[in-house]
């Protein structure tokens, strides 16, 4: 079953957290767990931003949260934010497709 993670994160220096997520992409290229991220940005809240990550499935997602190298990354992100993460873990029930 595909899961879903969303992590919710507050943080005034989204240049330098775009820079490492962008320098984390690269340095796993044909190593990655995760098959599809989107990285949101909240209208409401100022400074409030959403990666929305997709995995094949919830073990898969564990696997790579217990990789060594994703808690390093994971530790450096922290450090660009303005308090901890909130981790939203969702099963995949039904995805519906729309074209226009």
């Amino acid at each position: 079953m595909t899961f879903i993670q969303i992590i919710e994160y507050r943080t005034t220096r989204i240049d330098e957290f775009d820079a490492a997520l962008d320098a984390w992409v690269a340095k796993n290229e044909g190593h990655r767990i995760a098959t599809r991220a989107a990285q949101t940005r909240d209208l409401d809240q100022e400074n409030v931003y959403l990666n929305i990550v997709e995995f094949p499935s919830h073990d898969l997602a564990m696997e790579n949260s217990n990789r060594p190298e994703t808690a390093e990354f994971a530790a450096r992100l922290a450090e660009l934010c303005d308090g901890p993460p909130t981790f939203r873990n969702l099963d995949v029930l039904r995805v519906r497709e729309f074209e226009s």
